[in-house]
C-alpha cells in the first residue's frame, strides 16, 4: 500500500476491462479510469484498487442525534469519521469537497486498529462513518467494522444507501444502528441526483430484516423532491416494514449548485403530519424545534430534544418507561442517565 492504493473487493474482469460489484453503477473501467465514486480505479496489471483506503477528512466527537439518531442510545456521543468520495451527485450536497474529492485536501491516514484506539481515547462506545459516503470506503468499513466488534463497540452508517445486496450482505454482521437517506421516492428523482431508487429501498430492507436498528432521513428539497402525493407512497411503503423505522424529515438549506429557498418550518411540519399518519415516530430536523418521543401506554415523555442536545430523559436502564415500566422501542446498550 506504499504508493496509497489498496486491493479492492468486489469486481470482475471483463476483457481487457474491469466491472466494479460495490455499487447499482457497476461501473465498466478500462484500464486508468476512475469509477463515478471517484475512490476505485482500474490500475492496469493490479486489478481495482481502492484509493481512499485509511484516508481521513474528518474526525469529531459528535452527540447521538447529530446523526440523525433518535431511537438508539439516546444522549451518548458517538465518534464520527469520514473520508472523500461519494456514489451519488447531490446539487444541494452540504459535503460536497470531500465527496467530491477536493485536490485541496489535507487527509489523514488510520489503519483499522487506529480507529479502535481512537475510539478508546474519546471513551465512545459507538462508531460513525459519515461525513462523506461511506460506501465507497468499503474495504476500510469491513476492516474497521470487524476490528470495533472485537473490541465490543458498535458501528453506525450513515449512508445514502447506494450499494448491491452482496458486499452490503458481507457487511452487515458488524453495523448495529445505520441513518439511511431516503432523498426521493420516484426514479426520475434518483437519476437527477445520480443514483437508484431500487437500490436504496433494497439496502433499508436488507439492514431491517438483518436486524440493524434503521432511521431513515428525508431531506425536503424544494424542486426535486416536495411532490408531496410521492412523499406519501414513500411513507407507505416504509410503513410496510416491522419494525417499522424512525422517520426524519429534515429541511434543506441552499448549498453547492441548488439556491432555491429553504422550505419554512410550517411545510416541514405538514409532511410530518402526513407521515405520522402511517408511522409512529416522524421528527423534524433543522427546524431548531423541540421534539419529544413519548411513551405509548401511558402517554409521558419518554425523551425531549432540543437541537441536537437531550434536554429531558425519563428511561431507565433498560429503555423502560420510567412512569408506568413499559418496554420502549429505543433501543438502549450504552446508558447516559437520566436527567
Amino acid at each position: 500500500m506504499t504508493d496509497g492504493c489498496h486491493e479492492a473487493l468486489w469486481w470482475r474482469c471483463e476483457q481487457e476491462r474491469i466491472r466494479c460489484l460495490l455499487c447499482p453503477h457497476c461501473c465498466l473501467l478500462e484500464a486508468g479510469e476512475t469509477g463515478k465514486c471517484r475512490a476505485r480505479k482500474h490500475e492496469r496489471g493490479r486489478g481495482l484498487v481502492t484509493l481512499n483506503y485509511g484516508k481521513i477528512s474528518s474526525a469529531a466527537v459528535d452527540p447521538i442525534e447529530k446523526k440523525p439518531l433518535y431511537h438508539w442510545n439516546p444522549g451518548t456521543s458517538i465518534l464520527s469519521l469520514g473520508t472523500v468520495g461519494c456514489s451519488m451527485d447531490c446539487p444541494f450536497c452540504q459535503n460536497w469537497r470531500i465527496a467530491g474529492w477536493d485536490p485541496a485536501l489535507s487527509l489523514a491516514s488510520m489503519e483499522p486498529e487506529d480507529v479502535v484506539r481512537s475510539a478508546e481515547k474519546t471513551e465512545s462506545r459507538s462508531v460513525a462513518f459519515t461525513y462523506n459516503e461511506p460506501m465507497v470506503w468499503f474495504e476500510f468499513l469491513l476492516d474497521a467494522s470487524r476490528a470495533l466488534r472485537e473490541a465490543g463497540v458498535s458501528t453506525v452508517l450513515v449512508s445514502n444507501g447506494m450499494i448491491l445486496p452482496e458486499p452490503l450482505g458481507e457487511l452487515l454482521p458488524f453495523v448495529s444502528a445505520a441513518n439511511i437517506d431516503l432523498k426521493a421516492f420516484t426514479p426520475e428523482a434518483y437519476r437527477f441526483l445520480g443514483g437508484n431508487l431500487e437500490a436504496v429501498k433494497n439496502s433499508i430492507r436488507i439492514l431491517i430484516s438483518g436486524g440493524v436498528h434503521v432511521e431513515v432521513s428525508f431531506l425536503l428539497v424544494p424542486g426535486i423532491n416536495d411532490d408531496m402525493e410521492a412523499f406519501g407512497r414513500m411513507v407507505q411503503w416504509l410503513a410496510s416494514f416491522d419494525p417499522r423505522p424512525v422517520l426524519h424529515v429534515s429541511r434543506y438549506f441552499p448549498a453547492r449548485k441548488w439556491s432555491a429557498p429553504p422550505p419554512s418550518n410550517k411545510l416541514v411540519g405538514e409532511y410530518c403530519t402526513l407521515a405520522r399518519k402511517e408511522l409512529p415516530w416522524v421528527y423534524p430536523g433543522n427546524t431548531g424545534e423541540r421534539t419529544e418521543t413519548r411513551c405509548p401506554s401511558c402517554g409521558g415523555l419518554l425523551i425531549a430534544r432540543r437541537e441536537y442536545s437531550i434536554t429531558g430523559n425519563n428511561l431507565d436502564s433498560q429503555g423502560k418507561c420510567r412512569a408506568c415500566g413499559m418496554q420502549s422501542q429505543i433501543i438502549i446498550t450504552e446508558y447516559s442517565g437520566a436527567d
